[in-house]
């Protein structure tokens, strides 16, 4: 008898530990996935840019148009720049990601300003959630390449010339996703894409979310696509580029980028690299081949496109 009451406190400091145990357990799972939860919403809600200047500023006429997406619902805002005389081509611009149809950090609108003086008309456009265009989610590619297909079905409608998609970052990966699905597209200009959206996330995400990989990463991309609905597969440049080649694509990709490797560049380069270029550069980082390289950037993306035209005549 003297035994049980010398046990009975024994056991129940030990339930009293294991239960206290247990919930502090539970509530780091708790914050870790709450914390999971919010930094997602935060990735795919990002604040708008402003529109700060327009081709305006650059010299250049333009007429503003309203695009609406491949879903049929989304309305996207946007530009339309064309040359002096008859336009050998149309070039549709693809922003990256948290961007907008300026996208200052490459800068677009100097570079579009090339391109009209050359004879291209130039499309420029807000993808969803993004500058002032609808929509309240950044998917990444998976619903931008709906976007992008929209604009291109617009281009087509309207003008009687060839069409070229020139994109950066998550913009050049959306560029060959839609011109998988659409072979009215002559060719694609990727700066910086990456290879395969949940691939590069898995190995990525702490560049981000400055979070740990574990568990963040795996808890991120758990919930955030089961929350929004979203097929991250869908958004994998890799396994749509067989059915962009034989068309070409130029591949641009700083050596130095910090944020998507140009091994990413390299991996799809090489899927076709009897009809695809790449052109790797030194010293850029993320989407600045063309501010440190400008002259030799222009050269290579009009050799490019006046091949596309060749070809198309």
């Amino acid at each position: 008898m003297r035994m049980e009451l010398v046990r009975t406190p024994r056991r129940t400091k030990r339930r009293v530990w294991i239960s206290a145990a247990i919930g502090v357990v539970m509530l780091g799972v708790l914050a870790c996935v709450g914390l999971s939860v919010y930094v997602g919403w935060q990735l795919t809600h990002k604040p708008r840019e402003p529109i700060t200047m327009t081709p305006k500023d650059y010299g250049m006429a333009y007429e503003s148009a309203t695009f609406t997406s491949k879903d049929g619902k989304t309305a996207l805002e946007g530009w339309i720049i064309p040359p002096k005389g008859t336009a050998k081509m149309t070039v549709i611009f693809a922003h990256g990601y948290a961007g907008n149809r300026i996208q200052k950090n490459v800068p677009f609108l100097p570079l579009a300003k090339r391109l009209v003086d050359d004879g291209y008309r130039v499309i420029l456009f807000d993808f969803r959630a993004s500058g002032e265009s609808e929509g309240d989610m950044i998917t990444i590619g998976v619903k931008e390449k709906d976007d992008l297909l929209g604009v291109i079905d617009y281009a087509k409608k309207h003008f009687d010339e060839p069409i070229a998609l020139y994109g950066v970052s998550m913009g050049a990966a959306t560029s060959i996703l839609a011109a998988a699905e659409d072979q009215d597209v002559r060719g694609v200009i990727a700066d910086s894409p990456f290879s395969d959206l949940e691939s590069y996330l898995r190995a990525n995400m702490p560049v981000w979310t400055h979070l740990p990989n574990v568990p963040f990463t795996y808890l991120i991309l758990a919930i955030v696509p089961a929350l929004a609905d979203l097929d991250l597969g869908v958004s994998s440049p890799i396994h749509a580029v067989d059915r962009v080649a034989p068309r070409p694509i130029l591949f641009i990709h700083s050596k130095d980028d910090r944020s998507i490797p140009y091994e990413e560049s390299v991996k799809l380069y090489k899927t076709h690299s009897d009809v695809f270029q790449l052109w790797l550069t030194d010293k850029a980082d993320h989407v600045k081949s063309f501010s440190l390289y400008s002259d030799e950037y222009v050269e290579r993306v009009l050799v490019f496109l006046r091949s596309l035209v060749k070809t198309s005549s």
